[in-house]
């Protein structure tokens, strides 16, 4: 996608014109996400995309720098969509039943089930000490970006947001086995 000036205004027709070049991408995004819920799961992956577009829209001034920045702020959105959705049901059931996505070998946790509350949480708390870390988390497995695609979105080089990867997984990783021994 070649997000130009015309796209950059803010305006929810640029959204819109937006949303429409890259929505397999995001919906392909969606379905990755939603791949490793439960069977009877409520969301779908276009209704995961609906639901981070009406978030999306809300939002009053952004400007669509590339696509890049566009799918990091998506990612972020829909990541916000699922830990609400979660947080939801889980108080729903107290604390029952909580939805799970499986961290790939590209996360380094060896192709293991993590609750997405606990990814949240472990985000977060890496966010308070190490935000780069957190951010090229975010966009790397909830955006799907390259490490080249992630440093356009972070105004950094591939080999910086290399390194960060590197250790953010390294203590991801450490954080939620910690959790699971717990």
């Amino acid at each position: 996608m070649n997000v130009t000036l015309e796209h950059k205004d803010g305006s929810s027709e640029s959204l819109d014109e937006v949303v429409l070049l890259v929505y397999e991408e995001l919906r392909r995004l969606a379905a990755h996400y939603l791949r490793a819920e439960r069977a009877n799961h409520t969301l779908q992956p276009t209704a995961l995309v609906n639901e981070a577009y009406l978030c999306l829209a809300k939002q009053d001034g952004v400007r669509w720098q590339n696509r890049a920045h566009f799918l990091a702020i998506a990612a972020n959105t829909m990541r916000r969509v699922l830990v609400d959705h979660a947080r939801e049901r889980g108080a729903l059931k107290r604390g029952g039943d909580r939805r799970r996505v499986t961290l790939r070998s590209s996360i380094a946790l060896e192709d293991r089930d993590v609750d997405i509350l606990s990814l949240d949480e472990a985000l977060k708390k890496l966010a308070s000490f190490d935000l780069a870390g957190a951010r090229v988390v975010e966009l790397r497995f909830f955006g799907g970006l390259t490490v080249e695609e992630a440093a356009e979105a972070m105004g950094t080089s591939p080999a910086t947001v290399k390194r960060i990867w590197t250790a953010a997984k390294a203590w991801l990783y450490r954080e939620l086995s910690a959790g699971d021994r717990a």
